[in-house]
């Protein structure tokens, strides 16, 4: 789900450097301007004195920092590498111009601007941040050891507790400065998307509430409102908080548009996806991942693992999918390899001391070990948070697996009596088990009607030898014979004549030990009949001699 591009990073201290730039004569009006933050207002009085000829000391870094300021990047881009043209050109314009190239997303030039720079708070901010981009942890744990108890700092290792996934640390850092700064009241969107990453979902409604009171146009608090309501309720509630949200479209409201149309792909359930989704794919980095998602839903496994074979996971979602998607083309493709790496995807994340005790930590340790087939294990996870998903279908046809697995074939045929999903019961994965626990829990005619329903295919037939041979293994000789001669007759095999064989005579066994209706003696011959073989005659013989002591009818 995507909440925001607006995340506390370097942006927040862009908004700083202002305090450090006003070195030359004031052009008149431009502070008040300024202070006012109308940047607009600001550019067209600078380009108007530039124009006449008035132009004073520093006009195209304020004209570029204005630009930046309304997120024209490109803009201000061309102005400040202006400036670095002109001859003795002012040094801070290194650091705005490395700037401008990080939210451009380019990382290298940015780097290298930066270190142009003279050194400065700003300066080692900008530079942590790309060390993060360029996961050069050295580099970076050198940039931290110079962050400094003052605000500015403060929320840039905040923006970066937050993008490394580590949403408890990026929470204290803001709840401090909250405590000596209430006027600070952007904090709070912070805070609240820190507790929806962290999966409480009801708190985070709480605290963005407070933002909301006070700003209750804000594009991004009500998008995050609307995700929240995805969460809690269900699409059709979050849909409706991002209506609210485009019929009172504020200024604000255009460069979230994209955010907005990707959200309402995900909140109606993937419609739309293939229209949407691509484009946005460099944009916003949640559009590859639900897109990755729209073809498992499909079930074009193929196309899913092209869309993310190349990404190098950095959050727990990102390993997540990369293993659930080795997982189903390994399945698919019966690869050993794919099936090794899912395992070590969902064995890193839930492992990890951050997601270990998350509920999607607990359901990576789940899938490792289902992988494993170490199904007591499974078990374990499973049940630590079975309560929250009593009603889900994927997770009651992976328990109800494991449970059977187990050998309590009891509780596995109950849940997996509780799924509801058409496209789960006609799985031969489902249809295979579910028989197979009727079979164990000694009701063989209903595992025989799962058969009868199915049409003829490859599945059928895999069906039947289950049914033929678990049966046989139970002692449920009646309905091992019939699916035995189904076979026998599909394919003459020597081996299902044996079964059937074996499978007539236990039921002749149980006949003469009074467990099993004499009556059914005519369809044993019947069944027997309809073999070939030459010693059918001698078996044959020997139950109809035993029919006319008897005197049962056959």
């Amino acid at each position: 789900m995507m909440l925001s591009r607006a995340k506390p990073a370097v942006g927040g201290d862009m908004q700083h450097t202002d305090k450090r730039k006003k070195k030359g004569r004031k052009i008149p009006k431009l502070e008040e301007l300024l202070s006012q933050r109308d940047f607009t207002g600001a550019i067209t009085l600078l380009e108007f004195k530039r124009h006449v000829g008035e132009q004073e000391e520093d006009t195209n870094l304020w004209i570029g920092y204005c630009a930046f300021h309304l997120g024209d990047y490109k803009r201000a881009l061309e102005e400040y590498e202006n400036v670095t043209k002109e001859e003795n050109c002012n040094p801070e314009v290194w650091v705005n111009l490395a700037c401008t190239y990080f939210f451009l997303g380019m990382y290298k030039q940015a780097e290298a601007a930066g270190f142009k720079a003279p050194k400065s708070r700003l300066q080692n901010r900008l530079l942590f941040h790309l060390a993060h981009k360029f996961n050069d942890e050295k580099k970076l744990m050198n940039f931290h050891q110079n962050l400094q108890d003052i605000t500015e700092d403060q929320l840039s290792l905040a923006s970066i507790h937050y993008m490394r996934s580590h949403y408890q640390e990026a929470i204290d850092i803001y709840k401090r400065i909250l405590l000596d700064n209430r006027e600070y009241l952007a904090l709070n969107v912070y805070v609240a998307l820190c507790y929806y990453k962290l999966d409480y979902y009801d708190v985070s409604q709480e605290v963005l509430a407070v933002y909301l009171q006070q700003i209750p146009d804000s594009t991004i608090a009500l998008n995050l409102k609307a995700c929240n309501h995805f969460r809690l309720y269900n699409g059709k509630a979050a849909e409706a908080e991002l209506k609210s949200l485009m019929d009172n479209a504020s200024s604000s409201f255009e460069f979230a548009k994209e955010l907005i149309r990707h959200n309402l792909v995900v909140f109606r359930g993937g419609e739309g996806a293939l229209q949407v989704l691509p484009p946005l794919v460099d944009v916003i980095p949640e559009a590859r991942l639900n897109l990755v998602i729209y073809y498992l839903r499909q079930d074009d496994v193929q196309e899913a693992y092209n869309l993310i074979k190349d990404l190098e996971p950095t959050t727990p979602q990102e390993y997540i999918l990369k293993g659930v998607v080795n997982a189903a083309l390994g399945q698919e493709m019966g690869s050993r390899d794919h099936m090794k790496i899912a395992q070590q995807f969902f064995q890193l994340v839930g492992g990890s001391a951050s997601e270990c005790d998350t509920i999607p930590g607990r359901q990576c340790m789940a899938s490792c070990f289902f992988l494993l087939k170490q199904f007591d294990d499974v078990l374990i996870y499973l049940n630590s948070f079975k309560s929250y998903f009593y009603n889900d279908d994927i997770f009651n046809f992976n328990y109800a697996q494991a449970k059977a697995a187990t050998g309590n074939t009891r509780e596995g045929e109950e849940v997996f009596l509780l799924i509801q999903s058409e496209k789960i019961k006609n799985d031969y994965i489902y249809l295979s088990w579910l028989a197979r626990c009727y079979i164990m829990n000694k009701k063989p005619r209903l595992a025989w009607e799962l058969y009868l329903k199915m049409e003829t295919s490859g599945e059928s037939f895999s069906l039947l030898q289950l049914i033929a041979n678990d049966c046989y293994k139970m002692g449920q000789f009646y309905y091992s014979a019939k699916a035995f001669d189904v076979l026998e007759r599909l394919d003459p095999n020597p081996e299902y004549w044996e079964g059937k064989r074996g499978a007539c005579v236990g039921i002749f066994q149980m006949i003469l030990a009074g467990r099993e209706p004499k009556e059914t003696l005519r369809e044993v011959l019947h069944l027997l009949r309809s073999t070939g073989n030459t010693q059918v005659e001698y078996i044959i013989r020997i139950m109809k001699k035993w029919a006319k002591e008897n005197r049962v009818p056959i």
